[in-house]
């Protein structure tokens, strides 16, 4: 008798065991009377992002949330700084935030962000520096009627916060064409901006290398400045720069007057985002105090799109070196054209 009954009363409570697992769920009720079933993941930048068995991940306006209602306990941070961890329900457009020192009552709209319990608050987190790289290489060549092989490498490592970025990178570049050089330039630089405001920042940089085929054994360009930006938004950044710089060019034929002459710095740099592709416009002009036609102009434009792994990207572009009083038999304007590869790490 007892060994029938047991099978039957394990049976029940496996059955009752999933029903209640089918029935755990979180649900999100909106203003049009929506009701979204699924798991809440995090609250952040006004939205709520749900995970659903149905339509994947999905992020809700959390402007448009009247009621969140947890199966498991979240931790959360009120707009006021209150941080807590509990299980969210709500009624009438209230929230209630219940946890084991109590009972919360607020609203949807006042929760700033959430995030699993145990982990870190996402804007502590997005406060602390953090280094990302990036490396490229691109090689092209051609052979018949003329021959010719261009091999070029790059690498970047930056060190950001909501605050400032301090940025290092190098740069080489071998053109060889008919078996003769065509280009033959290294150069390696620093650029260290802080965000002293929500627009305004102070710059300072640095760049020297050389270039054999402008005959340039050696230069060096520092400057120093206020930056503005003219649009900030999430993908749309456009910032200008302006202050002084003082340049230094070391020429290897003795017959072009070498540079060195304090001067201004002006940039411009624009970087836009759309889906997950970038288009990125770089400019610099740097003119002397001794003489405002002696200067150096450089620009870059290129356009970047990731491959089927993210970290690696393919970038199309466009630059142009123009230096007003070149070296001896040396023409005034560069211009390339390439295709890079990149790998993206942090």
């Amino acid at each position: 008798m007892h060994l029938m009954k047991f099978p039957r009363a394990f049976l029940a409570s496996l059955i009752a065991i999933i029903f209640a697992a089918q029935l755990a769920a979180d649900v999100i009720e909106t203003k049009n009377g929506a009701r979204i079933v699924g798991k809440v993941t995090k609250i952040d930048a006004g939205g709520v992002v749900v995970d659903t068995d149905y339509a994947g991940t999905i992020t809700i306006k959390q402007s448009e949330v009247t009621v969140i209602t947890t199966d498991v306990p979240l931790a959360v941070r009120l707009d006021n700084g209150i941080h807590l961890a509990g299980k969210l329900s709500g009624a009438d457009g209230s929230e209630q935030i219940t946890g084991p020192d109590g009972t919360i009552n607020t609203q949807v709209g006042k929760v700033a962000a959430s995030w699993a319990v145990g982990a870190e608050d996402p804007a502590v987190v997005a406060l602390r520096r953090h280094w990302s790289y990036t490396a490229s290489v691109d090689i092209s060549g051609t052979s018949g009627n003329k021959s010719q092989l261009g091999t070029a490498g790059a690498f970047r490592a930056a060190l950001t916060s909501p605050h400032d970025v301090l940025a290092l990178y190098t740069d080489y570049n071998r053109q060889v064409t008919d078996s003769q050089k065509s280009a033959d330039q290294f150069k390696a630089g620093t650029d260290y901006s802080n965000n002293f405001e929500k627009r305004s920042s102070w710059y300072v940089r640095d760049e020297g290398g050389f270039d054999r085929i402008k005959d340039i054994y050696f230069y060096n360009t520092s400057a120093a400045g206020y930056g503005y930006d003219l649009i900030k938004q999430s993908k749309d950044l456009l910032t200008v720069r302006g202050g002084f710089s003082f340049r230094y060019e070391d020429y290897k034929n003795p017959l072009t007057a070498d540079v060195s002459s304090a001067g201004l710095d002006f940039g411009l740099n624009h970087e836009l985002e759309f889906g997950k592709a970038k288009l990125v416009n770089r400019l610099s002009y740097v003119p002397g105090f001794q003489d405002f036609g002696n200067y150096h102009f450089t620009h870059e434009s290129f356009y970047e799109v990731p491959l089927a792994s993210p970290a690696w990207k393919l970038r199309l572009g466009v630059s142009n070196d123009y230096n007003s009083k070149p070296g001896s038999g040396v023409d005034k304007l560069d211009t390339a054209y390439f295709t890079r590869l990149l790998l993206n790490w942090k």
